[in-house]
Formats: structure tokens, sequence, C-alpha cells
């Protein structure tokens, strides 16, 4: 008796007077008793120790090995002996045992509160199951939804950025205390007034750092005039990219040029060895005629967009009357010729044959050049492919060494046949190894950045200004701020002087993100387990449990 009254949740206030236990059903019911001699009114506070009736109540209690535990709880309503109370009968309380009305016990409570924030309602469930608990996951949400949010206490060095319910529809805003590293709100938007009203709750704010955004400009504007804006280095590299990225769009033709010259040259520096193509096939001539007409069609579009905003139109008036979106009307709005579709970077690399490909090479260079023979031998190594789709690269191999279709050969007399390591070079690729820490890039990053400042003068201008403005961001030189803006105000390329046009427009916070060592960094870290929490919910959770959930859990 003495080892099971250890095991109650109070053994000040409860004493065991009976218990039964189920065999089949794996549970112990215990009867329990309130000891409780004299009580408080719950209204007035004031004592009593007059005893109106008895009634039982049932709490599930926290199993013991694998048997559920019941509690048989018998405790006494009490009359209030205060004359001003507006209550007369009261039931006994508990508070170290259970809550009012509740059906469990504060421990169980807890340890149910524990497994909804870890893991959210269904995992939840799962877990609660195989630990003895009979519970559904709407009552563990309820529970993590009763939690009250912590208090956020003083704060000094904050960090916004915003992340997405619905990704390019509802975002909401995350706010970080920088010097702690944790985060302490989460915004329904992504607002300048949602912003600045939460932050006149904080008026000792002294630094933000936060994105390029205007809205959090406006909104830390209107909050704590008096803090300082640092705006985000990597944010700021991530504008350059973009601006970079448009200039290689415009160039789309010199960039191609520049892919075929750095292959040629691979090429002609294995000249013994016959290379395998990497090149998608050839489209054929219905294929051309399509792509064609798409073009036409694309290229209309832009000479209609920039007719209409030549005659005053605003973006979202165009994009309206034509029927694109406005991301397409501003992107045609930003290059002044039309923007040439790029091709894919990873062309022939997702192929289901690509994990194969060193085994089919060994095959074929040791004289195996029957497809349906190689198609066999990979299958046992996990190949799960077609037969058409092994036919098609050894046919690629028979095009490297000039065989054509259907004609015989020698074996003795054919090359040997390898990969090349190349990837295509589209514009995007090119801005971020342009973009690329010197000590980080390779032998041929070099070689394809040569190329490209020889290729076309307005490619080495841009290059220049994004590796200077690289440089004077990841260095932090301020100093080098105002120069760097003259000369790209002052530039040739339109992209450039855009750019540099909205960092003079945000100069304060661009020159306290060059100088301080502030950065978004932890912010970006928490967003990536928001995101985690999210997708761990479907995506289906509403701001007040994520919210919950991600400030919360620990």
């Amino acid at each position: 008796m003495e080892l099971l009254c250890h095991l109650l949740p109070d053994r000040t206030h409860l004493k065991i007077q009976n218990w039964l236990i189920d065999e089949a059903k794996a549970s112990i019911g215990l009867v329990v008793d309130s000891t409780q001699a004299i009580v408080k009114c719950p209204v007035c506070s004031f004592p009593t120790h007059r005893i109106h009736s008895r009634y039982e109540r049932s709490l599930a209690d926290l199993p013991w090995a694998d048997y559920r535990i019941t509690l048989q709880l018998r405790v006494r309503k009490f009359f209030c002996i205060n004359n001003l109370c507006k209550r007369r009968i009261f039931t006994e309380r508990l508070t170290s045992v259970t809550a009012p009305w509740a059906r469990r016990t504060l421990r169980m409570a807890q340890r149910l509160t524990d497994i909804g924030l870890g893991l959210g309602g269904a995992a939840g469930v799962r877990l609660s199951q195989r630990l003895g608990f009979s519970v559904s996951r709407n009552t563990l949400l309820s529970l993590v939804r009763k939690i009250p949010l912590p208090s956020v206490g003083s704060l000094s060095t904050v960090g916004v950025d915003d992340f997405c319910f619905r990704k390019g529809k509802t975002y909401g805003t995350i706010v970080v205390d920088l010097e702690r590293s944790r985060p302490v709100a989460l915004l329904n938007d992504r607002s300048a007034e949602t912003l600045a009203e939460w932050l006149k709750v904080y008026p000792d704010i002294k630094i933000v750092s936060r994105d390029r955004a205007k809205a959090y400009e406006k909104g830390i504007r209107q909050g704590v005039q008096s803090a300082i804006q640092v705006a985000d280095r990597f944010h700021l590299l991530q504008n350059l990219a973009e601006t970079l990225y448009q200039v290689f769009g415009m160039h789309g033709k010199a960039i191609k040029v520049v892919e075929e010259t750095h292959n040629q040259n691979e090429a002609i520096r294995r000249d013994r060895t016959a290379l395998v193509p990497v090149q998608p096939p050839i489209p054929t001539t219905q294929q051309q005629d399509l792509a064609s007409t798409r073009r036409k069609r694309r290229e209309a579009l832009y000479q209609q967009v920039w007719d209409l905003h030549s005659c005053g139109w605003s973006a979202p008036a165009i994009a309206r009357f034509v029927g694109i979106s406005r991301t397409t009307v501003f992107r045609y709005l930003s290059t002044p010729t039309f923007p040439e579709r790029q091709g894919r970077s990873d062309c022939g690399i997702r192929s289901l044959v690509s994990p194969y490909k060193d085994y089919l090479l060994k095959r074929w260079n040791e004289g195996c050049h029957e497809a349906l023979q190689l198609f066999e031998e990979i299958q046992p190594l996990g190949y799960k492919g077609s037969y058409d789709t092994v036919a098609r690269y050894v046919r690629r191999l028979r095009s490297s060494v000039g065989i054509k279709t259907q004609q015989w050969y020698s074996i003795k007399s054919l090359p040997k046949v390898i990969e090349p390591n190349i990837l295509s070079l589209t514009p995007r690729r090119a801005a971020w190894l342009v973009l690329r820490r010197e000590e980080s890039r390779s032998a041929d990053d070099e070689k394809l950045i040569t190329l490209l400042m020889a290729q076309h003068p307005d490619l080495a201008e841009a290059m220049e200004l994004s590796t200077s403005f690289a440089q004077l961001v990841r260095q932090r030189q301020p100093e080098q701020l105002d120069s760097w803006l003259a000369i790209a105000n002052c530039s040739t390329l339109s992209p450039f002087r855009r750019f540099a046009k909205s960092l003079s427009e945000d100069y304060d916070a661009v020159k306290a993100g060059v100088t301080m060592s502030i950065s978004n960094g932890p912010v970006e870290g928490h967003i990536n387990r928001l995101k985690m929490l999210k997708r761990q919910m479907y995506g289906r959770a509403k701001i007040d449990l994520l919210e919950r959930r991600f400030l919360l859990a620990t």
C-alpha cells in the first residue's frame, strides 16, 4: 500500500481506499479519497470546513507499466461560510491533482501537451497509443492551443523576414531576437502596419535587421523610428545576382557561344578520346515549327507590353489587359531586349540511366556494343527503366565514334569513349559562377569567366561591377560604397542603374549592413525549422497553433 501511495499524483491530499485490476483490459482502477479538512472558496478564497455532500469523478492518470490507470476520486461539496460571497455551495478543488471539470490529471495533461507540442496531431496520436494513452488528435491540438505564449521580455536587436503560409499566395512575418537567437513572434501577414503595431510594444529596440522589402522598411520606420535598420548582406548579394542574371539574359546568344567554345576546348584537350554528346536529341521539324510559333507569340506579347507601357499604362493594368501575370510584365519591362528562354542546366543528368553510365561506358570500351546485352546486365544492378532508354544512350555512343545506324564496323578500330562532365551554361548559372568566391572557383570556372568577359563589353562591365560590389559586401568596406554607386549610376546597363537607384533609396540600411556584423542568418535558420513544422502539419496549421509549436518547442 505504501508503494502505491508513492505513485499517486499527490500523496498529501489523496488516500487510496481500494483498487481493482482488470487483466483482460490491462487497466487498474484506484478508489481515492480527498483528505483535505479545510478548503477555500474558489470565488472569495474564504476557508470553510462545512461539508454539503459527496460525489465521485473519474480521472485518467499516467499508466503504470502496461496498465492504464483510472482514479475514482471521491470529493466533496462545501458551504461557503462567508455571508458576503455570491457562491453558496462549491466543489472541492484539488489544484495539485487536476483542473476543474477535467477528465485527466495535471501530469497526464502535461505529458499529452508535450507530445502534441513536439509531434502535432496525427503523429502524436500514434505515439500516445504506444505509450498507453487513449487520445484523439483534436484533443492534442486543443491542449497545445491552451498553452500560454512565453513572455518576450526586453529586446534590443531583432531580425525580421517573411515566410509563406501558402507559397505565392499568403505570407506572414517572423521576428527573431538576434542576441539570444530565439524566435519571439509570428505575425499573420507581412504588411507594414502589422509590423509597426508589434514594434510599438517594444520601444527599446535599437537595431532591426531585414531584407530589402519596402513594407518592412516602412513598418520599422513607423514602429520604432529611432531604430537602426540593417539591410541583410545575403539579400544584397541575392539582389545583385538577380541584376547580373538580367544582363546575362539579354545576351543569351553570347552565353551560348561561350558554352560551345568551352566544350570545343574540352574536346581538343582530349583529342585522343571520342566524347559522348551530352546535348539533347535534335528536335524534329514539327517540334521546331511549334517552338518558333510560341517564340513569335511571346515576342508579340513583349512588344505589346512595351507599347502599353510607353502609353502610360501601369504594370497591373497591362497584366489584366494582356492576360499575363504581373511578374511577367515586370520581367519584360526590366529588359530592353526580348528575353530568350534559357535552357536547362541539368540536361541529361536526371535520366534513369545516369547512375549506370560508368558501367555502360566501361562495357562499351571493353567491346560490348549490343544495347540488349547492356540492358540485361544493368537490370540486376537495380536499373528500373526501359530498354528504349538504354538503346537511345547506345545510339549516342555509336554516333560519338561516327558510326551510322545499321552500319557494320570493326570493334578493334573503335576509340575509347568517355562521358564529359560538362553542364549547360545558363544565364543563372553564369551569374552565380561570377559571384562565387575566388577561393572556391575551379580552373574551369576561371576559363569560363575569361571567355565571358572577352565575349561582349556589356558582359565584362557587368562582371566587373558585380565582383567589386560582392567584394565590398563580403569584406565590409563601407568606404567604397559611394564610389561604386557613382560608377553604377553612370553605367550603360539599365539593370545596374536600377539596382544602384534602389540602393541609394535605402542608403542608410545598406551602409549599416556593409558596416555592422548583424545579419539575418539566424532568422533564415528558424524559417527552415518553421517550414519543417508546416510540412509536418501538412500546411494546414492556423497561426495560433503554428505559433505555439514554433515558439514553445525546445
